[in-house]
């Protein structure tokens, strides 16, 4: 089970999905050409075939198609439990359902052809398809399940890529779309051979119709039922091993006396899962979060060293050398852990039963905003005298974030926290979190001109501006529960903030933000600065005013 590296695996089936998907973008790019005729995706067809048909592309088309699938049969097998989040259920049923909504075309296209020795044409191809409405429907979700599948894959592997902001809407673009003019292509070549038949009483061109010999549709049939048998016999191999008793034991013990005992290879998050004991993990067991890490107290000694997925996450959150993310963490002997963001080992109810109260991961943008020496202003007013302008100063906030689009996630003190793109795309969101900025710099002048008089110095704000993911969620205790954000984003955002008090500014807002919201601030500051826990900085526009951002904002906005 050890012989080959996690890393290897998740590259094997990066790739081999990669050239699957490569495959199926082209294959739909030929079917959109009978939005133009049967002889364009015959033409299409050809240059298609002449590729993926030859030797080395037919290996390397179902070796792709071998691993991937032999890689979703090692990862349910590697899981050692069934109790999962719905999610990845789906996920991993959604996976291995693919081959078996894929053989009758695999078997119509390419087997049949090959024991024949004649090459299935496109209006062969369509005239089965569309005699049918049980071969269109299934042709059809198949289409949608093939590219779901391969756009879901992508979409995993390039979201957390740097550039993958900067075309983002491109890309969900022509993941729109390519099977739209697939299936209208699809459809209009299969109405177009309708067409000439009724014309010419038959198929038109005779250089569309086969007159070779076909394979005895019973043979045919017996062809398909092996390749679902194979498939389905890999399946439950794998199931089979699975129930097979286990090499060894070990015992993960829990703060509350609890045990898990399981069989070699398990995580800790599926011994957690399989004991049916609660623990967080936002991300779904892929490592691409925090949230499930545990802290081990005893049995740490000769356990695997975490591989390079789990030790980059370890190092972003500067995690003592006994933290360990319980989603890749494989213990090879007994071991006593505490799940850190598990509120059952602190004896506190968990409600991550409620909708989202587990949380999700979003891109938004995040507006934190304070008043600048306000503690100064306070000692010289009354208490009472103090809560009313402060709460003058919130009603401002929330009026100007509220009415830019976004929602107010906190007070803090005198600052607060707001978040923008919860029900709209991150480009948009970036744009209200600009907007309520420049309504904060006007309001907080408003408030000045009221106060005027009661006021030894104005009021002034420090704002600061990020975009990027986050975790959002139900969080807190009982009636203290609320939606709110958390997530490297935020913190960024509350830096930025404090930069701005540095540099005397109203607004520090990320490049970042500015490039996702189609905007320039050239003419303004622009400097880099360091994050802790990051190597590289992070551009930053340094604007005196931020109600001069209105100027450059859309006049929707």
């Amino acid at each position: 089970m050890t012989i080959i590296s996690a890393n290897t695996r998740k590259k094997t089936h990066l790739i081999s999905g990669a050239v699957l998907g490569t495959f199926v973008l082209l294959h739909f790019v030929n079917h959109s050409l009978g939005l133009i005729s049967i002889g364009a995706m015959e033409a299409g067809r050809r240059v298609f075939t002449l590729v993926w048909h030859s030797l080395p592309g037919t290996i390397l088309l179902y070796g792709a198609l071998l691993l991937h699938f032999l890689m979703a049969l090692d990862s349910l097998y590697r899981r050692q439990t069934l109790r999962m989040p719905a999610g990845e259920a789906l996920k991993i049923i959604f996976g291995l359902s693919l081959p078996f909504l894929l053989i009758p075309h695999v078997v119509a296209a390419r087997v049949e052809p090959l024991l024949t020795g004649v090459a299935a044409d496109y209006p062969q191809i369509l005239r089965a398809l569309w005699s049918s409405s049980a071969g269109t429907t299934r042709q059809t979700i198949a289409l949608l399940f093939v590219w779901s599948h391969a756009c879901l894959g992508a979409w995993f592997w390039m979201r957390g890529r740097d550039w993958f902001p900067r075309y983002e809407f491109l890309l969900y673009t022509v993941a729109l779309l390519v099977p739209i003019f697939a299936l209208l292509g699809f459809v209009n070549g299969a109405r177009s051979i309708g067409r000439d038949y009724a014309e010419h009483g038959a198929y038109g061109d005779r250089a569309y119709v086969s007159q070779e010999p076909r394979l005895n549709p019973a043979r045919l049939e017996n062809i398909r039922l092996a390749f679902y048998a194979g498939f389905a016999s890999l399946i439950g191999g794998t199931l089979a091993l699975r129930a097979l008793p286990a090499r060894g034991r070990i015992r993960v013990r829990y703060p509350d006396g609890r045990v898990a005992a399981v069989s070699l290879g398990f995580s800790v998050l599926e011994a957690s899962r399989a004991a049916g004991i609660p623990h967080v993990s936002v991300c779904g067991g892929r490592g691409r979060c925090s949230t499930c890490r545990v802290r081990i107290i005893e049995g740490l000694e000769g356990q695997p060293a975490p591989e390079s997925a789990e030790l980059a996450t370890l190092t972003r959150i500067a995690a003592p050398d006994n933290v360990r993310l319980a989603c890749q963490f494989r213990p090879t002997h007994n071991v006593t852990i505490v799940p850190i963001l598990d509120t059952d080992s602190l004896g506190v109810k968990t409600q991550l039963a409620r909708q989202n109260g587990g949380g999700r991961e979003r891109r938004v943008a995040v507006l934190f905003c304070d008043l600048r020496d306000f503690t100064r202003i306070a000692e010289h007013k009354l208490p009472y005298d103090t809560v009313f302008l402060l709460n003058r100063y919130f009603e401002m906030i929330g009026e100007a974030v509220e009415g830019s689009g976004g929602v107010i996630d906190k007070f803090i003190g005198d600052g607060a926290l707001a978040i923008f793109g919860l029900k709209s795309p991150l480009p948009e969101a970036c744009r209200q979190a600009l907007a309520a900025a420049a309504r904060l710099s006007a309001g907080i002048r408003s408030l000045n001109q009221t106060f005027e008089g009661e006021l030894e110095q104005p009021l002034r704000l420090a704002i600061g501006l990020h975009a990027g993911p986050a975790i959002v969620g139900e969080m807190g205790y009982g009636q203290a529960t609320s939606l709110t954000a958390v997530g490297d984003t935020i913190n960024t955002a509350s830096r930025l903030e404090g930069l701005a008090k540095e540099h005397d500014a109203e607004l520090a807002v990320s490049v970042e933000l500015i490039e996702r919201a189609g905007l320039n601030l050239e003419g303004y500051r622009r400097m880099d600065i360091g994050l802790r826990g990051r190597q590289a900085t992070l551009e930053t526009w340094i604007v005196d005013d931020a109600a001069e951002i209105s100027e450059v904002l859309p006049a929707q906005s």
